[in-house]
């Protein structure tokens, strides 16, 4: 049976969950939600994490992230998908074989380290996250120690050095990157999308504070639910820049946790 297409678009993210919600499947939801669009999950790892760091993580068998994405695929009828946190090889080959089936377009957020600094990408899985997802991804969305770390350069340091990143995350089959330059040293945090022809710059004035758990995650998120809605690549980042902007902005007035506090998601509805 074919899926009905019913409004609100569904977007699918397959990633791992956050017991504290403030980044991975939670934060992933929370966004979809927050720009109107119906949110699936499919998590292939269960973390035991706060806004102070993760201690503990249990992956979920590629067998049954097979059967999650089956599930919602035979059912939903699925606009966009978020990669998020897939730390195995066996997990990376079974998601890349459906995303085959399926040709769904696809943000993939090459998650390694958490915000708190603990490392959720296996490091043998690496090389074959960028064989695998890469060339299936119509964008993949690094930080700057993502970036450096998949296209074998050194952490950049400005938007020249970034765009040479992207560069090379193209040649190695991607179709488009948008590198998050959030911890550049200056004044803005702007990120880069390239897709060999033309590149965009999505500046915003960097904001000061330590509540910045599941900005990757808001982010890509973000741009997954904007592509569901219809929009083009381009005005989708642009779009979930400023989301994403809004919600940092509005992120001290939550206080959640002792640590790297969240984003507030839903700062556009309500405020304490």
């Amino acid at each position: 049976m074919t899926p009905l297409c019913r409004f609100p678009p569904i977007a699918l993210t397959i990633a791992g969950s956050d017991s504290g919600g403030g980044a991975g499947i939670q934060a992933d939801l929370k966004t979809f939600s927050a720009l109107g669009v119906y949110g699936a999950s499919v998590i292939t790892a269960i973390t035991a994490q706060n806004t102070k760091g993760v201690t503990a993580v249990e992956n979920v068998s590629a067998d049954m992230v097979v059967a999650q994405i089956d599930a919602v695929f035979s059912d939903l009828h699925v606009k966009a998908v978020k990669i998020g946190m897939v730390s195995r090889r066996e997990t990376i080959v079974a998601i890349a074989e459906r995303l085959r089936r399926f040709g769904k377009p696809a943000v993939v957020d090459p998650v390694m380290v958490a915000t708190s600094g603990d490392r959720l990408l296996q490091p043998d899985a690496a090389s074959l996250l960028m064989e695998q997802l890469l060339p299936l991804a119509l964008v993949v969305t690094p930080n700057l120690p993502e970036a450096a770390l998949l296209s074998g350069r050194p952490i950049a340091e400005n938007e020249t050095e970034m765009a040479r990143q992207a560069e090379a995350l193209l040649k190695a089959g991607a179709r488009s990157v948008l590198i998050k330059g959030g911890h550049l040293p200056s004044g803005e945090a702007t990120d880069l999308l390239f897709d060999g022809q033309t590149l965009l710059r999505l500046p915003a004035p960097r904001i000061e504070t330590r509540n910045d758990h599941g900005t990757g995650c808001t982010l890509s998120a973000a741009i997954a639910a904007c592509l569901a809605l219809g929009k083009p690549l381009a005005e989708a980042a642009r779009a979930a820049k400023d989301y994403l902007h809004g919600a940092i902005s509005a992120a001290d007035e939550l206080q959640v946790g002792q640590g790297r506090g969240p984003v507030h998601h839903f700062h556009q509805f309500w405020r304490p």
